[in-house]
């Protein structure tokens, strides 16, 4: 457990654990995942991750973020002398990152696999598989809760899971792992485990409203006897009301009363109308925990659905909730998938957040007509960002001149007109 680790854990009523003797397994995530099955949280409910991923504001999130990152391509570039870079398509890496890492997977899938595991397990985890000159060829991603790490006496840590009737016990060298939020060597904090409690309260929520629907909501009529009923008659009425009255199929279903029945409507409690608003701070609570605006996954109470706000909030998602965990991945990339000759050669690994403007075409065009007319890139670098072959003189920078000094405007064009004698 590191530092950050012990601090917080008292706070959130995790045990904190002793230093970890030599040779000792202990799991990915911060706490021992089996208290995942067994421990309730304050609401009461027992947490796991497919429950976790059952709520509805969780899914969204984590299928925002993966799904994101996943579909951002991926490149390797080689630096030059000068600083400036080429997209470095003959290096062994490029089509492991860019392409597809191993025989199942596309990249976007790969991608989208670590992305899920780092937002839920604070890791992602890949082995290593090379070639007989012992270059790296392919990634294999593992479920990182199935993953155990422990550190031996000189050091060094092992990476321990069973998949698929195969057992893997590895050096770091051979795997590839991206730490989350607060990793220390051992791995990044779980999402899971330290929101369990705003998890649990969101599914009692949503299995209180469940069993209200269930059960025909609250009773909203009351049926009065002029006298006390048989056990049979009670008993018949009983099975009555819930064949023909309870549950969503049967709502607003007409009853007919007989038999001196009187029928008094119950007007809805306090508790009942603010039950909708929990549900909705248990939204906003999930939303906190993974760093996404509500907006994004479909959530806009008490708030305009267009506008500048939600664009903010769009470009501040961008900013402050993709840009960490992209540096995360390429970081962890390039120390652990890199050799010295490649770093050597100048050899980097980046996401082209260029994708990131795919869907919106007016952004798209005022980037690149401010890139064009600032010299920052030429016409064909445009035409090569989408898909258009090259033009003949399309490879040189321009740049419009149009801003000049006030003292040396029209001098210009007055030079070339004759004195007049």
């Amino acid at each position: 457990m590191n530092w950050l680790q012990k601090t917080i854990a008292p706070f959130l009523g995790i045990e904190s654990k002793a230093a970890a003797p030599v040779e000792r397994i202990e799991p990915l995530s911060v706490v021992n995942t089996q208290n995942w099955a067994y421990e309730r949280t304050w609401s009461g409910e027992r947490m796991a991750t497919p429950d976790v991923l059952a709520i509805a504001a969780a899914w969204a999130c984590v299928n925002l973020i993966a799904g994101t990152i996943g579909t951002l391509p991926l490149m390797v570039y080689r630096t030059k002398a000068d600083g400036s870079r080429d997209l470095a398509r003959d290096h062994r890496l490029w089509r492991v990152l860019h392409d597809s890492p191993n025989a199942d997977q596309t990249a976007v899938d790969f991608l989208e696999f670590i992305s899920a595991n780092l937002e839920l397990q604070g890791n992602g985890i890949a082995r290593k598989n090379r070639n007989t000159q012992r270059e790296i060829v392919g990634l294999t991603p593992a479920r990182a809760d199935i993953v155990a790490v422990k550190r031996k006496a000189n050091g060094e840590l092992r990476y321990s899971w069973s998949e698929n009737g195969v057992s893997y016990d590895l050096p770091q060298d051979e795997v590839l792992h991206i730490r989350g939020f607060g990793g220390g060597p051992e791995g990044g904090l779980s999402t899971l485990t330290y929101g369990r409690h705003a998890f649990g309260l969101a599914q009692a929520q949503d299995r209180t409203a469940g069993g209200m629907f269930a059960n025909g909501l609250r009773p909203s009529v009351v049926l009065s006897f002029k006298e006390f009923l048989t056990k049979e008659q009670y008993e018949q009425v009983e099975a009555r009301l819930q064949q023909k009255f309870l549950g969503a199929m049967n709502a607003g279903r007409p009853f007919i009363a007989e038999g001196g029945q009187e029928v008094k409507t119950l007007s809805l409690t306090p508790e009942d109308a603010q039950m909708l608003e929990s549900r909705a701070f248990s939204v906003n609570q999930v939303c906190m925990m993974f760093g996404v605006p509500p907006h994004m996954i479909g959530h806009t109470e008490k708030a305009t659905s267009w506008g500048t706000g939600l664009e903010q909030q769009t470009l501040g998602f961008q900013k402050f909730t993709l840009r960490r965990r992209l540096g995360r991945i390429e970081k962890a990339m390039q120390k652990q998938l890199l050799t010295p000759q490649d770093r050597v050669e100048g050899i980097t690994i980046e996401f082209s957040l260029e994708g990131l403007l795919r869907g919106d075409s007016k952004a798209r065009a005022e980037f690149y007509a401010r890139m064009t007319q600032m010299g920052a890139m030429t016409i064909n670098e445009v035409r090569q960002l989408e898909n258009l072959p090259p033009i003949d003189g399309g490879d040189v920078p321009r740049m419009q001149m149009q801003n000049v000094p006030i003292t040396e405007a029209g001098k210009e064009e007055n030079s070339d007109v004759p004195a007049q004698g």
